[in-house]
């Protein structure tokens, strides 16, 4: 059974991470669907690039040993490491549309969960907006860390809540940019604070999932007890860390939630919206009574 979960209200500091998970865990199937779904191909190219990737380090580390030199980083940074950083922003950059995108239809669709098929109209509209919006974000995020930590943390929750908006909002990058920090006003403290605990819940899940898998990986590239077993051990280990991708929906719905909250706070669509609702429902009633 679906769930009723209401986006469109003001939430304090705790409902918004326990209704993360309510949201998760009433629409578990459909969102789980939708995930594979439209991630699934670009989850496959993280996997397959990531697994060519620790072969390529393996073979490196058996042929000149554990020693780092220029000439083993070059044989490790290859085109294909490229690949694999190009096919994770892929897999986040869908999985931020997908979710983002399941939520408006679910909010659309009375609060009932979308098929894949109504959730892919939205993303192949959104989808390479963000993914390249993505790359200047995380530009822009970056610099603001490495010239000074306390930037960095500033613009964090902005840059979190910069999809929200461009999809919840059908928004180019300017407006979305700006946006955000309008959203953010008198409300730093406590959206920093919120966005900051999802990650750290949604990072713990994935290493804690991903334990296994790495544990496989380093098994399988140092300890030559096991080297008939290594590339196997590679493989299923990677694969096992690229299926942890699948709790980054958490912190897309934390943060989704944050920005109906902000919404909210300056705005009140949500409220002024139910209350015009309740008004027409009263309407119906009185006509249906006359009659």
């Amino acid at each position: 059974m679906s769930g009723k979960l209401e986006f469109k209200k003001i939430r304090a500091f705790g409902e918004i991470i326990n209704d993360t998970f309510l949201f998760v865990r009433e629409n578990f199937r459909p969102l789980l669907k939708v995930f594979f779904y439209l991630c699934g191909f670009f989850l496959l190219g993280t996997a397959i690039t990531s697994v060519i990737q620790q072969l390529d380090v393996k073979t490196v580390m058996d042929n000149s040993g554990t020693n780092v030199t220029p000439n083993k980083l070059d044989a490790v940074l290859t085109f294909n490491y490229f690949l694999v950083v190009l096919f994770s922003l892929a897999s986040y950059a869908a999985i931020t549309v997908s979710v983002l995108s399941f939520i408006v239809l679910y909010i659309e669709n009375g609060k009932v969960a979308p098929s894949p098929e109504q959730v892919w109209g939205y993303f192949k509209y959104y989808f390479f907006r963000v993914f390249f919006s993505s790359f200047f974000a995380g530009i822009f995020l970056v610099l603001a860390f490495v010239l000074c930590l306390v930037p960095g943390f500033y613009l964090f929750p902005a840059m979190s809540l910069l999809f929200p908006v461009m999809v919840l909002e059908n928004a180019d990058f300017r407006y979305s940019f700006s946006r955000s920090f309008n959203l953010l006003k008198d409300q730093w403290w406590v959206t920093a604070g919120t966005i900051f605990i999802i990650w750290i819940i949604a990072y713990s899940c994935m290493m804690l999932a991903a334990m296994p898998g790495l544990a496989l990986i380093m098994a399988g590239t140092f300890i030559p007890v096991v080297k008939e077993w290594s590339t196997a051990m590679i493989i299923i280990g990677t694969v096992t860390q690229t299926l942890t991708y699948v709790f980054s929906v958490i912190p897309v719905i934390g943060v989704a939630l944050c920005y109906y909250n902000l919404v909210e706070v300056h705005e009140s669509t949500g409220l002024m919206g139910r209350i015009d609702q309740f008004g027409k429902e009263k309407d119906k009633l009185a006509d249906s009574e006359e009659y």
